[in-house]
């Protein structure tokens, strides 16, 4: 097992100044990394960062030690709290839920600001909101005086795409820092770069709305097929060869034909997925009347308590709307 980084290794910078990031990132190289949030998604990338060697170092942080044993015994190093974590790496990954859970652990004295050296990128994987992250990166640059950088890199492709290294990672940021990060998110998926800050996030929320819509067609198909006769597993391999397949259809098939709501993927997570593209279409001026109804449906469906299981209850909460109060 990898020794634990403490905070006995943390050194205050000396270089406050602004260019301080171009020159620390100008030469190339391995990176030294930290990531945060190793839970369903978090681990799988992990220790895919690890199996690829594309980093010279991978340390990690989380509250508990225990479960982070996995990719601990795979080679990472512990550290002992975020502010340590900061010291040990150049890219700092996030795979937290949102923006809250990051605020917590940067400041503080042994917060992640305070371990910053010369220069750190965060590379923050959550769904969030655009603008969001956007005034987070204004206030982490002026706080570290330009040592501090971002990138808003959401995911997609679930715990399968995360096992399997074949995410898809749509990224916005500087292309200075989108360059610095692109190998090591190649290792968990394929990164793409969309534009400025915040345009990742843009993306992702874009993706939700086809995900959402197709989830909610596969579960209106589905009930109406089951009530009609048909056998829906034959009725779901059909579609899948013709333009109604895709890879969707393709994760969540089994689980509609045996009608398994285990949670991989919560479906609470699409309320507020669906409110941040809501909130970008209303800044562009965008009349979007199937966001407006994917909208009412998840919040009805989460006020009804189906919002902890997985996305394709919306089979389930379809089949009972006829009977529902």
């Amino acid at each position: 097992m990898s020794s634990a980084i403490d905070d006995a290794s943390v050194e205050r910078p000396n270089d406050t100044a602004a260019a301080s990031f171009e020159r620390v990132f100008a030469h190339p190289g391995k990176r030294r990394v930290g990531m945060i949030g190793l839970g369903n998604m978090g681990m799988p990338m992990a220790h895919n960062l690890l199996a690829a060697e594309v980093a010279a170092q991978v340390s990690v942080y989380g509250r508990s030690a225990q479960k982070l044993a996995p990719v601990i015994d795979a080679g990472a190093a512990l550290a002992e709290t975020p502010r340590a974590l900061a010291a040990a790496s150049d890219v700092l990954i996030t795979v937290l839920p949102d923006l809250d859970p990051l605020r917590e652990l940067l400041w503080g004295e042994q917060g992640i600001v305070a371990g910053v050296g010369d220069a750190l990128l965060i590379v923050i994987c959550s769904t969030s909101s655009p603008q969001g992250v956007r005034e987070l990166a204004a206030e982490l640059e002026q706080a570290s005086a330009g040592r501090i950088r971002l990138l808003d890199a959401p995911l997609s492709g679930g715990t399968d795409g995360a096992e399997a290294g074949r995410l898809s990672i749509m990224v916005g940021g500087d292309a200075q820092a989108f360059t610095v990060a692109q190998p090591l998110l190649a290792s968990m998926g394929n990164p793409v770069h969309l534009g400025s800050l915040g345009a990742g996030e843009v993306a992702k929320a874009c993706n939700q709305m086809v995900v959402a819509s197709t989830m909610v067609a596969l579960s209106e198909a589905t009930v109406i097929a089951e009530r009609a006769g048909l056998d829906v597993a034959r009725l779901l391999e059909c579609l899948g060869g013709g333009y109604a397949g895709g890879r969707l259809l393709e994760a969540r098939k089994q689980r509609l034909i045996d009608k398994d709501y285990t949670p991989t993927g919560v479906a609470r997570y699409m309320i507020k997925d669906l409110a941040f593209a809501r909130d970008e279409a209303a800044r562009g001026g965008v009349m979007t009347p199937q966001l407006a109804t994917l909208s009412r449906l998840f919040d009805d469906l989460g006020d009804r308590g189906l919002g902890e299981h997985d996305l394709c209850v919306t089979q389930r909460y379809i089949d009972e709307l006829d009977r529902l109060p």
